[in-house]
């Protein structure tokens, strides 16, 4: 007669434990815990009527004019930056001279090479397709309203990023670290990289992968404690319970907040003064983009 194969029913339970156990930690990691008691909801500040800003791609509040908001368009457009008031009205339009805008994207504000100044760094890190060997920052002084429209005196970084070539739609300076950190979009878990800001090509490293995806937009408050990252759905929080780093504190679970869908929202800022948050959208649907806040509790 044959022999009969003997299983091990112990082992097999083990393993299947084991299996059931890994796909629950993976879908606690998707699903974050939503809280309502951390900000309200989102109140509409004001419409954008510039029909110049169409695609609206990036947002940071200002530094030296902190009533002021800067954001740009997508691809595409003039290289230009627009300074919105809190209303969502356009007060001034600056041009670059001399560079395209192959993709914009993100735009974030924070140290650069000469201390107690701020710089703006306008981030051309889009790529759909996935086909762009170098990514673009764009980096000067802050510029004021009573200064003039054409900007002439900025630095280009160039930089790669270590495991190859990817489509990002997020940029973020951190004031404590002063590097700057830019966050992948297509992948079923983005990834973080982090920019020293030393030389003018720059390798990002890759720091962090989060079980997150389509995050298109994010922010690092002006104290450095806590994180904004958003795609078209959901806004995802994280503060600091210490001193750890930026990096440190992303490899924690994030706090889902409440958020009313945009037609199109591709931008986040924090308010310069902590007491809430900022989101615009392109236009889309036939609708004109609002300027939301977001005011903390």
């Amino acid at each position: 007669m044959p022999q009969l194969e003997v299983v091990d029913d112990f082992s097999f339970m083990k393993q299947l434990i084991s299996c059931l156990f890994s796909t629950l930690i993976i879908i606690s990691c998707k699903h974050s815990p939503i809280s309502e008691t951390l900000f309200e909801k989102g109140v509409s500040l004001g419409t954008n009527k510039n029909e110049k800003l169409e695609e609206a791609s990036g947002l940071v509040n200002s530094i030296l004019q902190p009533d002021y908001l800067w954001t740009h368009n997508d691809s595409g457009n003039d290289a230009e930056l627009f300074l919105l008031d809190k209303k969502g009205h356009t007060q001034k339009v600056f041009r670059f001279a001399k560079i395209k805008n192959r993709d914009w994207e993100d735009i974030t504000i924070g140290p650069g090479p000469e201390e107690n100044i701020p710089y703006l760094y306008v981030g051309d890190i889009g790529d759909n397709l996935a086909r762009h060997p170098f990514k673009y920052i764009y980096r000067t002084k802050e510029p004021t309203l009573n200064q003039s429209e054409e900007i002439t005196q900025f630095d280009t970084l160039v930089v790669k990023l270590d495991d190859g070539i990817r489509d990002s739609e997020t940029l973020m300076s951190d004031p404590v670290s002063k590097n700057l950190y830019l966050v992948s979009k297509r992948e079923d878990s983005v990834r973080v990289y982090e920019i020293p800001l030393k030389g003018d090509t720059i390798t990002a490293k890759k720091v962090v992968t989060l079980p997150l995806t389509s995050i298109n937009g994010g922010d690092i408050s002006s104290d450095g404690n806590e994180v904004l990252l958003r795609n078209y759905d959901t806004i995802y929080y994280w503060k600091k319970k210490g001193g750890e780093s930026i990096i440190d504190l992303l490899k924690t679970q994030p706090t889902e907040l409440p958020y009313d869908r945009e037609p199109q929202g591709e931008s986040i800022a924090w308010a310069r003064d902590g007491s809430g948050f900022y989101t615009l959208g392109e236009n889309a649907k036939g609708e004109r983009s609002k300027l939301f806040f977001y005011r903390r509790k």
